[in-house]
Formats: structure tokens, sequence, C-alpha cells
């Protein structure tokens, strides 16, 4: 969590101060969170985004096991 918090000031927060509004921080923040997890790439799960990465492991839950007898 805490170096998703230093990418959030990173890449967001520090940027593009001073802010005006606490709204205009909400908005930003909740551009940036759509961005962060469905447009950006993370390596750690395979360069992929993070909502890719959750939809190809639920499929592969349900995907049928194939079982074989001997």
């Amino acid at each position: 969590m805490e170096s998703t918090i230093g990418l959030f000031k990173i890449e967001l927060i520090k940027p593009r101060r001073p802010w005006k509004t606490l709204p205009d921080v909400g908005l930003a923040t909740a551009e940036w969170v759509d961005w962060y997890n469905h447009r950006r790439l993370h390596g750690e799960i395979g360069h992929v985004p993070p909502v890719e990465y959750e939809a190809n492991y639920y499929t592969e839950l349900t995907k049928p096991q194939v079982i074989t007898t001997i």
C-alpha cells in the first residue's frame, strides 16, 4: 500500500500542485485510480493492468478441471 500511495503522490499530487479546491483533488484522484486499475501496466503481474489480471484469474478458476483416471 505504501508503494501505491508513493506513486499516487509522485504521479499526480506533486506535479499538479498547488491544488485550488478539494473537489479538484477528488476528481483527479478518481481519474488516476481508474487509469491505475484499467490502463497502467504492472510488471509484477505480467505487464497487464490489475483489472485484466483479475479477470484472467477468475476465468482460470471457472474452467472445468480435466480429471484422468488410469
